[in-house]
């Protein structure tokens, strides 16, 4: 059973989601602020800073907590079941090299990953997203 605070694994899945929903960017056009209702959208100019705000978060956790959150990343895609929990965070502390926050941050769906390897042991980030409204 994972010990680290759910609320730290639903930030980063919120973070995390942040990030798969940004915009690429895309060249100007002829339009203007007026005209498109003063409406803006997340582009790589944003990209940046939250990318940097999950690092620093991520690598702010100590080692327990990286690699809990490595072993939940891979229960949720699927490696391990909840039932291997002990052997993903023996083999998660074993394989830690560089950073945790790029390995983590480089992981496609990453937070769709989080949020069914907290599925596994019966908690969510469903009051998490709550209280953040």
């Amino acid at each position: 059973m994972p010990t680290i605070n759910t609320d730290k694994v639903c930030y980063v899945v919120v973070k995390a989601r942040e990030l798969e929903s940004e915009d690429e960017g895309v060249d100007a056009d002829a339009s203007n602020p007026t005209d498109d209702k003063f409406v803006s959208v997340l582009t790589e100019e944003a990209y940046d800073s939250v990318r940097d705000e999950v690092a620093a978060y991520i690598d702010a956790m100590d080692v327990d907590e990286q690699t809990e959150l490595v072993a939940l990343a891979w229960i949720g895609r699927g490696e391990y079941g909840a039932e291997d929990w002990d052997e993903a965070v023996r083999l998660a502390r074993e394989r830690h090299e560089g950073s945790t926050s790029a390995y983590l941050l480089g992981m496609p769906l990453l937070a769709s990953h989080l949020e069914n390897g907290l599925g596994e042991f019966g908690e969510s980030c469903a009051l998490f997203a709550a209280d953040r409204q």
